[in-house]
């Protein structure tokens, strides 16, 4: 074993156990489908200046979500009921009152000027005039009637100027434990721009006063409650002020009181103030027998992806099941201490990343596969190292493009989307770690053996494999017409548009709002059974959950008064008399400016990905995939119109899902053209793709189909609640890996012809060619004697 393997050894055992600790110790979120929740319902009120209309209390619903799901990964549900009502579901909540308190805040947050020691506001005057104590108050001593005077932390009374600053200043927020300072909990500030000279201008003013003085503090007030006042430090000059545009607020938090404070800060103050009229609990929105259904499915399809990249790949393809194992494990770990909360739709994702995640063992496979067919001779561990070396290129492409859309997701999103770009963050960096760390350890302890390197049949890829065989010798020439395929696709996105056009997108519940109706029933009805019964009276897409001691709430889109009528009727079969108790309108929870936030973060994702695949290959092969990507998306989104399947949030996942597997397909048949147009610049580029497209179809291949056993097994498996999502990525997967050959390679080809650029040069990428490799990198077991 080489220090390099035992390093990665190490380092795979390293992080395997503490994912096992934190996976055994900590226990994860369950989301409203599973588990159930809370459900508080909460009364917008106006203002003196503002009134609670439906506009003011959709921006009001958008901070609330801040606070409650600020990295996105809370899986709360928002909803506007009504004109001024908000209906908030939370999942897993250990303390729904402590929730509700915080909720419920007004998080008006000012800055002042302290003004002196404050005094008690004279006494009432009796009905003659006279003050009710007898004394007449001194006219310069007297307090000003209008002066804001507020208790510090301690409880002495402060004279307050005007709020210099608010919160909306601030930039961010952040609790941390200052043990340096001594101060303990604490939250810090950093200011905006402008709102950084106002804090320096005021903490100026404050610093003429000499230290001890009262005017040398700074009020920090939240909703007309002091909760910092600090003075400002002796070593600040008068007029100076602190510069930095920063601030930390001290008062004896509690850890938990720190992040709430921070949680409040940063998401904004309400723009009207909101009360709690109703709280309760809620159970899972999905039974028990459809969440069991799906979890066979998943393991079954689990099982039938390691079962097949074992068949193909022998050893080394148990070794490559085993690392898949790992990132399961790594990367649950990684949600769990995250505290993202788990639905199905995303244990589902999770599972099918396990299967996507095989993608960088099959490109080092493939490549190892090459170099054993080039050079029979070869060791089997030199060979393995030269398909890593070979392969990393495509690795980092790829997973880069991915990485800098789940950044840009997550900085630029909200809600939903921005906890999809951290998790899909998440599992990039637990599968390159599996791959690249976890299973080149284990695949380079095995190539050492002599037995594995012997029979050539046990270790998998000493032999070729029977696609690449088949396509050796048939050769098809693919692109001696490329302008056919993009007809083809040209021809299919007509055939998506019209769709799309035709029968119209049927947008779920989470986009349109709709009607949520609570009953009550003279007889107990078990959930599973209202469900069935709903469903059989027309209405499968109805969201169904228990409500309070009882009671049954239905939530579904449109409906019209026979509608309700109809679902009473049904619930009436198996409940008895049945009582509508609650029967209110309610808005989407992929509001509009989720929706808008959701636009830009891809629109911006989208054009930085063409920029960096423009840096890294050609413009024209940027262009291309990402035209090529817009075709998948454009074919599922048709392809659900002219099926009927409403489109969800869901449907949103499984959608991102597809734009960054097509961009993948895309960028590992181009770095692959890119490596052989370096090694033979002579050749003519149809030439070079068709070679290109031919060496990289077994890993496309096999790729896919470690996806689509659990996709399938999902669909057929999975019950009604994942079958739009296994049946989005299903069409995703197969039109992904049509367009990253017959779409994004002739777009690209047909992109060169007016392209004035030359060749790529030789060694750019990986590739350089053999014999200078050969020349500078010696193989790792020869010691370099020769006779």
């Amino acid at each position: 074993m080489t220090r390099a393997t035992a390093v990665r050894a190490v380092l795979a055992v390293a992080v395997l156990l503490v994912s096992v600790f934190i996976t055994l110790t900590m226990s994860p979120r369950l989301g409203l489908d599973l588990q159930g929740g809370t459900r508080i319902v909460l009364q917008a009120r106006d203002t003196a200046t503002v009134e609670a209309g439906r506009e003011t209390t959709d921006r009001t619903l958008e901070v609330l979500r801040q606070r409650i799901d600020s990295l996105g990964v809370s899986e709360p549900t928002l909803t506007r009921s009504g004109e001024d009502r908000i209906i908030v579901e939370l999942p897993d909540v250990q303390d729904p009152r402590q929730a509700a308190e915080v909720i419920g805040r007004t998080a008006q947050l000012t800055f002042h000027a302290v003004e002196g020691p404050g005094t008690e506001k004279p006494e009432e005057e009796t009905p003659d005039g006279e003050p009710s104590d007898g004394k007449t108050p001194d006219p310069d001593t007297a307090p000003d009637p209008d002066r804001l005077t507020l208790p510090d932390e301690q409880g002495r009374l402060l004279a307050l100027g005007e709020p210099r600053l608010s919160g909306a200043g601030v930039e961010d927020a952040k609790a941390a434990f200052d043990a340096q300072g001594g101060a303990g909990w604490a939250v810090s500030l950093e200011f905006r721009k402008g709102a950084g000279q106002d804090w320096k201008k005021l903490t100026g003013e404050a610093a003429c006063h000499p230290a001890g003085d009262d005017r040398r503090r700074v009020a920090i007030v939240l909703d007309e409650k002091v909760i910092s006042s600090p003075q400002v430090d002796p070593s600040v000059g008068c007029r100076a002020g602190l510069p930095s545009g920063a601030t930390q607020i001290t008062g004896s938090f509690s850890a938990d009181e720190a992040r709430d404070l921070a949680l409040l800060v940063k998401g904004g103050a309400l723009p009207v103030p909101v009360e709690i009229v109703e709280q309760r609990t809620v159970g899972p929105t999905l039974g028990a027998a459809a969440i069991d259904a799906s979890a066979q499915a998943a393991l079954i399809g689990a099982a039938a992806t390691a079962l097949f990249i074992t068949v193909v790949y022998r050893l080394f393809g148990a070794l490559a099941a085993v690392a898949l194992g790992a990132y399961g494990v790594i990367s649950y770990a990684a949600l769990v201490a995250l505290g993202v909360t788990l639905t199905l739709p995303g244990l589902a994702g999770f599972v099918l990343a396990i299967g996507m995640a095989v993608d960088a063992n099959v490109l080092v496979f493939e490549r190892a596969r090459e170099e054993c067919a080039d050079r029979p001779k070869r060791s089997l561990r030199s060979a393995l190292t030269t398909g890593f070396q070979k392969a990393w290129s495509a690795v980092a492409d790829s997973n880069a493009t991915t990485l800098i859309a789940a950044g840009l997701l997550f900085l630029l999103g909200s809600g939903p989307v921005k906890g999809f770009g951290v998790t899909l963050a998440i599992g990039v960096a637990a599968s390159m770690f599996s791959a690249l760390v976890i299973a080149r350890a284990l695949t380079e302890i095995a190539a050492n053996s002599r037995f594995v390197g012997d029979y050539r049949n046990v270790n998998g890829i000493a032999r070729p494999g029977a696609v690449r065989t088949w396509l050796v010798r048939k050769d098809p020439k693919l692109f001696r017409n490329p302008a056919r395929w993009l007809v083809v696709s040209a021809a299919l996105v007509a055939v998506a548009v019209a769709g799309i056009v035709v029968r119209g997108v049927d947008l779920g519940v989470e986009f349109t709002g709709g009607r949520l109706v609570e009953y009550s029933t003279s007889r107990p009805v078990d959930v599973e059974t209202a469900r069935d019964s709903i469903a059989a009276a027309g209405f499968g897409d109805a969201e169904v959950t228990t409500a309070g001691d009882g009671d049954l709430s239905v939530r579904t889109g449109k409906l019209d008064n026979d509608g309700e009528h109809a679902l009473r009727t049904a619930l009436a079969e198996e409940g008895g008399e049945t009582t509508k108790v609650r029967d209110e309108l309610i808005g989407p929870s992929l509001g509009d400016e989720l929706r808008r936030n959701a636009l830009i973060a891809l629109g911006v994702a989208i054009a930085v990905q063409l920029a960096y695949l423009a840096v890294r290959f050609r413009w024209t092969f940027a262009v291309a995939a990402v035209v090529a990507m817009a075709h998948d998306v454009i074919l599922v989104v048709g392809a659900f119109a002219w099926l009927g399947r409403p489109v969800d949030g869901i449907f949103l996942a499984a959608l991102l899902t597809v734009i960054g597997y097509s961009v993948n397909d895309s960028v590992v048949v181009f770095d692959r053209v890119r490596e052989l147009w370096g090694a033979n610049r002579r050749t003519p580029l149809d030439t070079i793709a068709r070679r290109a497209v031919l060496q990289t179809v077994p890993r496309t291949v096999n790729t896919g189909m470690g996806a689509l056993f659990i996709l399938v097994a999902l669909a057929v498996l999975g019950g009604d609640s994942l079958a739009d999502f296994a049946l989005a990525l299903l069409i995703g997967i197969v039109v992904g890996t049509w367009s990253s050959v017959f779409t994004a390679v002739p777009g690209a080809l047909a992109l060169e012809r007016s392209a004035k650029a030359p060749p790529p040069a030789p060694g750019k990428g990986k590739g350089t060619p053999r014999g200078t490799a050969r020349a500078t990198r010696r193989d790792p077991l020869d010691n370099g004697a020769r006779v």
